[in-house]
């Protein structure tokens, strides 16, 4: 076997015009490229708490669509007074000061500021200018900072400010996902879109790893140690068919059937499984196994399964551990469809690690672990929380 590292991945551009709309699918010639960091959290998830909080012009269409779930849509025949409109953020032309200068000077921009619904490291970012073909950007930027509290626009573009760069001024396709890798290696509250000099941005897409706030975390005391805005992840599953295993824990309850993890149906005798990092080493106490919306298609059966990394090297998480590590500390149980299961443990279970195994498919919609930080889990999340800026 060759120790030879891989080879690098080319980094996407999407340069030139986007053919005019001919009718038929409109997205049948979108243009996009495989973008490994789309598999992270989206830190500008509505869902989350983010919002568009200002923007220098939104006279087409209004900024807040920015951040709106799911692909942008297109109506040919919708228009209104202002002229067509588009589901996305769209500003008027720009010119130029005289008649002998018509056009926008080089530094002319428009932008908008955004909240993220979860601070965070950036690792990429997508500008989607899904169906603007002759009226998307000529470049775009991104900036950001790190800031306490909830910061107003005026006071986020105070020239005090320090924004940090994370896509410099970039030549960007419409109707494409323009996708941009990241590695600044900070914490995040705000960024600044800027677009150069004017035109439409469909969907804005900012996905990293939530950093939380231990300060708040501490205070609460009891949380879900599992939820996306806490810092908890979902890094594998054995199947993401229909919807990805994330869904189980986002924000509130499902409200629809696709707001789940659902799997294929199994043709054999094996079943399927999550496996999840919690915010930081806990103790979990009480646990919510959630088959909203999930009806004719819910998982039969489910286990639960912790393992403790942060143990002495070969203890795993105490008796009943297997050979990885894991322990079972819900058995083989009974699920009904579209039902919040709640169960309370006997003792609490410390652990970094968690996996669900739903048996034989189906799917959850949530899954909640409540409990508090350890000691070192509470002090590892405020250590990277100072070395991340926060």
């Amino acid at each position: 076997m060759s120790d030879a590292p891989p080879p690098a991945v080319p980094e996407a551009r999407f340069t030139g015009d986007a053919r005019p709309y001919a009718g038929g699918d409109p997205y049948a010639d979108y243009r996009t490229a495989d973008l490994p960091f789309t598999q992270l959290t989206d830190l500008a998830d509505r869902r989350l708490g983010a919002g568009v909080l200002a923007a220098n012009d939104e006279f087409f269409a209004e900024r807040e669509n920015l951040l709106r779930p799911g692909p942008a849509v297109f109506d040919p025949e919708h228009f209104g007074h202002k002229g067509k409109i588009m589901d996305g953020w769209e500003t008027r032309r720009r010119r130029g000061a005289t008649a002998g200068r018509p056009h926008p000077a080089p530094e002319d921009h428009d932008w908008a500021l955004v909240r993220l619904g979860a601070p965070g490291v950036i690792r990429g970012i997508v500008v989607d200018t899904a169906h603007f073909r002759g009226n998307y950007p000529q470049s775009v930027s991104v900036e950001a900072v790190s800031l306490p509290g909830t910061p107003s626009p005026e006071e986020l573009l105070d020239p005090a400010v320090a924004w940090t760069v994370l896509v410099p001024r970039t030549a960007v396709g419409g109707h494409a996902a323009n996708g941009f890798a990241v590695d600044a290696g900070r914490r995040f509250t705000h960024l600044r879109v800027n677009q150069h000099p004017d035109g439409g941005i469909a969907r804005l897409r900012v996905y990293g790893e939530v950093v939380p706030d231990p300060a708040w975390l501490a205070a609460l005391g009891t949380f879900d140690l599992l939820a996306v805005e806490n810092g908890g992840t979902a890094e594998d599953a054995s199947d993401r068919f229909y919807s990805p295993p994330s869904h189980t824990i986002g924000p509130g309850r499902s409200h629809r059937m696709d707001d789940g993890w659902e799997t294929r149906r199994r043709r054999d005798l094996d079943h399927d499984w999550i496996r999840y990092r919690m915010a930081a080493r806990g103790e979990i106490r009480a646990v919510e196994i959630d088959t909203a919306y999930l009806k004719g298609n819910a998982a039969g059966w489910a286990a639960l399964s912790v393992r403790d990394t942060g143990a002495d090297p070969g203890t795993g998480t105490g008796t009943g551990a297997d050979a990885d590590g894991w322990t079972e500390i819900l058995p083989r149980t009974r699920l009904q469809p579209d039902t919040n299961h709640r169960f309370v443990l006997p003792a609490p279970a410390v652990a970094t690690d968690v996996r669900i195994d739903i048996y034989p498919d189906g799917g959850i919609s949530r899954l909640r672990l409540f409990g508090s930080l350890t000691e070192e889990g509470a002090a590892r999340l405020a250590a990277r929380h100072r070395e991340l800026g926060g």
